[in-house]
């Protein structure tokens, strides 16, 4: 591909797809059990099309990515992630109600692909698909303490899953909330609810309270509404929203900081994305939170419809793993993208 016809997809031309992918491509249903799927993976070893001996960008550094693709027209549409804390697993939850599972390869110290790769229903407390009931539309995901935690959009709540114990056989359970905190998460526009979710450390402010923001609540770049849901600190809060982006996941690093991974989308430019990091103690009941920006991304980098992240610990280091969302659509990348925090 010439230059200048990548720059065309990864910029305007990315937008164009994006805006014809929603509306023509419809979203495939789940399987109706756990089957396996086959990915390939062409490695993406500079994030920079322009530049291409450039590694760091903003504090994070580049490691190296993949370009998944399957000929299963199901696999895609993933729009949040959890790595295991040795960085050999992952598990996603796409837009449909649907898992996916895989062991992560790699060589010489850097991504190289997927094995094992599944996909399986999100299933109902009665065993159901849950894409077959008004809980659809699954867009958030964190795990922690064997338990898996799933935000649903359209009809706002939050489910649990006993992942440790059952894994894709797990059965969703609505996490108990406070009234008030239920009644907010209920009031959220009907296709913006919750898209980050994440448990914070034991150790943090939060003490190991779930945490959960709405993708945009209010018109223009006005702030996002914050929920905790859990643990001594439970309430709403706000976060600042700025230039256009929308908040699409959340993750928690080992200091109980908070990294926001946000999103940008214009026909001009295709998508961007921005991470911001909260400070640990700034999450709390009634303020408003900002981050400093740790990473925004321009038109020449392989970047598409970002929407899951994920934090491991390697010799010390956290390691960011990033997740898009190909909304089903041919025209769409599914991207793994791995960063070091410096």
């Amino acid at each position: 591909m010439r230059l200048n016809r990548r720059l065309f997809l990864l910029g305007g031309g990315a937008a164009a797809a994006a805006v014809l992918a929603e509306r023509t491509f419809a979203r495939p249903r789940a399987p109706d059990a756990a089957l396996p799927v086959d990915v390939s993976a062409r490695p993406i070893d500079h994030l920079s099309v322009t530049d291409r001996g450039r590694s760091r960008f903003g504090d994070l550094l580049f490691r190296g990515g993949l370009d998944l693709r399957s000929p299963d027209s199901r696999f895609g549409g993933f729009s949040s992630l959890w790595r295991s804390a040795d960085g050999r697993r992952i598990v996603s939850v796409a837009d449909n109600a649907q898992w996916l599972t895989a062991r992560v390869q790699t060589a010489d110290g850097r991504l190289s692909g997927l094995s094992d790769a599944m996909l399986a229903p999100l299933r109902a407390a009665d065993g159901r698909p849950l894409g077959r009931t008004k809980y659809y539309d699954t867009e958030s995901l964190a795990i922690a303490d064997g338990v898996a935690f799933v935000g649903i959009e359209r009809r706002h709540a939050v489910m649990r899953f006993a992942w440790e114990a059952d894994g894709v056989q797990a059965r969703a359970w609505p996490v108990p909330l406070p009234r008030e905190i239920r009644d907010g998460i209920e009031s959220l526009p009907d296709n913006h609810g919750l898209e980050a979710i994440g448990v914070a450390p034991r150790h943090s402010p939060l003490a190991g309270a779930l945490v959960a923001i709405a993708e945009r609540a209010r018109k223009h770049d006005r702030p996002t509404r914050g929920f905790i849901l859990t643990g001594p600190r439970k309430g709403e809060f706000s976060v600042r929203r700025t230039n256009g982006y929308d908040v699409s996941d959340l993750a928690f690093l080992p200091s109980g900081d908070m990294l926001l991974l946000e999103r940008q989308f214009s026909l001009f430019e295709g998508f961007r994305v921005r991470l911001r990091r909260v400070a640990a103690g700034a999450v709390k009941p009634d303020v408003e939170i900002d981050g400093a920006v740790v990473f925004e991304s321009d038109a020449s980098q392989e970047i598409d419809n970002m929407e899951g992240l994920a934090v491991h610990r390697e010799d010390g280091t956290a390691v960011l793993t990033l997740i898009s969302d190909n909304n089903f659509s041919p025209l769409q990348r599914t991207l793994l993208l791995e960063f070091a925090l410096s």
